[in-house]
């Protein structure tokens, strides 16, 4: 029997990592407009986080706030338990937290912007799912998401190579969730090319935001709700029979 096809997440309570801004915020949107209960995760962006939250009350979509440092297991743990304690349960998980720490050649990387870059964009991401992978699998149909970067094709340009091995070693770890958790959990990626966020207003500059265009060959670059609609499909059923897959959305900027 062909499954449910739909876009509808009524009833579903998604975890959103790094929700208050950018790719996350866009991400916590769509999902939440299309039913689901979001749970806010954020760090730093408390600001922003709670515009959303206040947006998500103008619209009657039910969410709560989850503050957390992610690389701490602790709270990681306790991001998990307080959104399955508050929604009753958890059927997805966007692993979407992260960042370039500080652009750097690799000759000229310090330890610590190599750990960091690990720990927020890799060990966040385990912690958060290892928790998470209990109640996932309890609903038969969970569904995991992991945000890559289009610098594990370029292997991080511009001195974002200890990023680049960060988002690497995400998609591998994708591979690995989509076998061992498969069939009850079905873990897909999405590769966002350059997105027009407050990550590249941070470490690009408007020169190199500009080159990036010229090379993309539908001539712009990402916006972020286009990777949230990514995101909203492999979270959904429309996505059945996909599992430990990757979505380029680069405007083919790295044709092969």
């Amino acid at each position: 029997m062909v499954p449910q096809q739909t876009l509808n997440l009524t009833g579903q309570v998604a975890l959103i990592s790094g929700a208050g801004v950018g790719i996350g915020r866009a991400v916590a949107m769509a999902l939440g407009k299309a039913g689901a209960f979001i749970g806010i995760h954020y760090y730093s962006s408390e600001a922003s986080a709670l515009s959303l939250l206040d947006e998500f009350a103008a619209q009657d979509i039910k969410a709560m706030l989850l503050p957390a440092d992610l690389t701490n297991e602790t709270e990681a743990n306790a991001v998990v338990d307080s959104l399955v304690a508050k929604a009753g349960r958890l059927d997805i998980l966007v692993n979407n937290s992260g960042g370039l720490v500080k652009r750097a050649k690799i000759e000229d990387c310090t330890l610590e912007n190599w750990n960091k870059s690990l720990d927020i964009n890799l060990t966040s991401a385990f912690l958060v799912t290892k928790r998470a992978i209990p109640h996932l699998r309890a609903t038969g149909n969970g569904r995991i998401v992991n945000l890559l970067s289009l610098s594990v094709q370029t292997g991080g340009a511009n001195g974002g190579g200890a990023y680049a091995a960060a988002k690497g070693g995400l998609m591998v770890f994708t591979h690995t969730l989509a076998k061992e958790l498969a069939p009850q959990v079905r873990t897909n990626s999405v590769m966002p090319g350059t997105v027009e966020t407050q990550h590249h207003e941070i470490h690009s500059t408007p020169e190199m935001m500009e080159n990036y265009r010229k090379q993309t060959p539908l001539g712009r670059n990402t916006y972020a709700e286009e990777v949230a609609s990514a995101v909203h499909f492999l979270a959904s059923d429309m996505s059945s029979h996909i599992n430990g897959a990757l979505i380029d959305i680069s405007g083919g900027r790295f044709l092969r």
